[in-house]
C-alpha cells in the first residue's frame, strides 16, 4: 500500500485551498491554474528543504499566486469587506507560519482562512 507522505499532503491541501479561492473569485481559468502549479513545483523543493516548514505552504502558495496574478492580471483576491473606495486587494497573515487567512489591513479585518473566501464573498467577514 503506498502512503501520500506529510510533504505531499501539505502540497495537496495548499493546491485544494488556494484553488478554492479561485473559483471562488471566479478566476480559476487554465492560465491561472498553472500558476499554483508553478507554485506547487517551487514550494516542494522549499519544503524538503525545511520540512518543519509544511505547515506555511498553504499560505506560501496563496501568495505566490497573488504575486503572479498581480504581474499579469491585476489585484487579486479583491476585499469583499470594504464596500466603498479605491478596490484593494487582501493580504495574508501571517506571512510565514501555521493557519493562514486573508485579511484587509484597510478595515483592519480578518476576512477568511485561506481556501474560505466562498463563505466571504456573499456575506460579512468572519472575525
Amino acid at each position: 500500500m503506498n502512503t501520500i507522505s506529510p510533504l505531499e499532503q501539505a502540497l495537496h491541501a495548499a493546491r485544494a485551498l488556494v484553488l478554492a479561492d479561485l473559483v471562488a473569485g471566479d478566476v480559476a481559468e487554465a492560465d491561472v491554474v498553472s500558476l499554483v502549479e508553478d507554485s506547487i513545483v517551487q514550494r516542494r523543493w522549499w519544503v524538503e528543504q525545511w520540512p518543519d516548514g509544511a505547515d506555511y505552504v498553504a499560505g506560501l502558495v496563496a501568495q505566490d499566486v497573488q504575486d503572479a496574478l498581480l504581474e499579469r492580471y491585476g489585484r487579486w483576491p479583491l476585499c469583499p469587506a470594504c464596500g466603498s473606495g479605491d478596490p484593494h486587494a487582501l493580504d495574508i497573515e501571517p506571512e510565514l507560519g501555521p493557519d493562514p487567512h486573508w485579511v484587509c489591513h484597510k478595515a483592519g479585518v480578518k476576512v477568511a482562512a485561506v481556501g474560505d473566501l466562498a463563505s466571504a464573498t456573499g456575506g460579512a467577514p468572519s472575525s
